[in-house]
């Protein structure tokens, strides 16, 4: 028996009847030899781990365009706390901790430049609309790995498919994704970012303590601590109440949590001051969509071949940082000053 069966082995006896194991995992899409240590998971987990479009999560935005302060958010470490919350939840159900950790690592990899303004700009600029959980899926797919693709099993694969609820609601069961370590993922993703959002605009002056519905204060808590911790307690004793028919909230803290999103979505995500930043947004992304459709072979890689060029520009455009965006944008658009005679 090898390393990897070992691990199989302790997860048939330890891990609950309902967790996924990795030696009834589904397979991926092109089969390959199992490792003799690593077991399927874990293998996708490291994957990911060292693909290139994680390594750029560090230089998208959250919430907070190009943020200046060493202390917001971005996506990387967004991406890290969803993982954290996630597996807390599945060690205590006792649920399989390295599918939670791949999905909630690659859940937010095929998220535009400047957060949500970007996805909006390249939805209207694509011929078949853009979200950015489907890139994430086309990401690992057909995009990394020099357009091989990772190769993932299928419950990474669905779990990071049916993550996001953009702001509908986060319990349903037709779109929950089919193991509950994925849904683990549905829910800590809210959990994590209505709290890191809600702290980094309070960093910001964006709002103030006393801005905050005094109802979440008494239902959730009053800091950031108390409301992840009020949160992750009732995912894990009301999914072990229903006998974990899925992962679930109880119906006072899942409508608190509903609220405070809904706070935020007035208070910061579409507060009126962003306006003037989404309008450049737009200009940016489009200037250089229209700029790189002129002469696209310089600019975009060969795969996926089966792919239209215009295609194959948004998913260019995709994979930027902000940074990287900007300084194309300045490269191509802002003229430089004349150097010394």
């Amino acid at each position: 028996m090898n390393i990897r069966e070992e691990i199989e082995e302790i997860e048939e006896k330890y891990l609950h009847p309902k967790a996924t194991k990795n030696a009834q995992s589904k397979g991926r899409p092109h089969p390959e030899e199992k490792d003799d240590i690593r077991p399927p998971f874990q293998r996708d987990r490291d994957r990911i781990i060292h693909s290139k479009s994680f390594r750029r999560l560090k230089h998208k935005t959250q919430v907070f365009i190009s943020p200046t302060g060493d202390h917001y958010r971005t996506r990387l470490t967004h991406t890290l706390e969803v993982s954290q919350i996630g597996r807390t939840i599945a060690m205590a159900l006792h649920l399989n901790e390295s599918l939670t950790e791949a999905i909630a690592l690659g859940h937010d990899l095929g998220h535009t430049p400047f957060g949500h303004f970007g996805e909006q700009v390249l939805n209207e600029l694509s011929e078949t609309g853009f979200r950015h959980y489907e890139h994430s899926l086309r990401v690992v797919d057909k995009l990394e790995n020099e357009g091989k693709g990772l190769n993932l099993t299928h419950e990474v694969r669905d779990g990071i498919l049916k993550h996001s609820k953009g702001f509908g609601e986060v319990f349903l069961p037709e779109k929950m994704p089919f193991t509950l370590e994925g849904q683990i993922i549905r829910y800590s993703d809210i959990v994590a970012y209505v709290n890191h959002d809600l702290d980094d605009a309070l960093r910001a002056g964006l709002i103030s303590e006393d801005e905050i519905p005094e109802v979440l204060n008494n239902t959730l808590g009053k800091t950031r601590r108390e409301r992840i911790n009020t949160m992750v307690r009732d995912i894990i004793f009301t999914t072990k109440k229903h006998d974990y028919d899925y992962i679930r909230m109880s119906d006072t803290i899942y409508s608190a949590t509903m609220e405070l999103r809904d706070f935020l979505i007035k208070k910061v995500y579409k507060k009126e001051e962003h306006e003037a930043e989404k309008a450049k947004i737009m200009k940016v992304l489009k200037d250089l969509y229209y700029y790189i459709m002129e002469d696209p072979e310089k600019y975009i890689e060969k795969y996926p071949e089966e792919d239209s060029v215009k295609t194959r520009v948004i998913d260019f455009i995709a994979g930027m940082t902000d940074r990287f965006a900007i300084n194309l944008y300045e490269k191509l658009f802002v003229p430089k000053p004349w150097s010394k005679l």
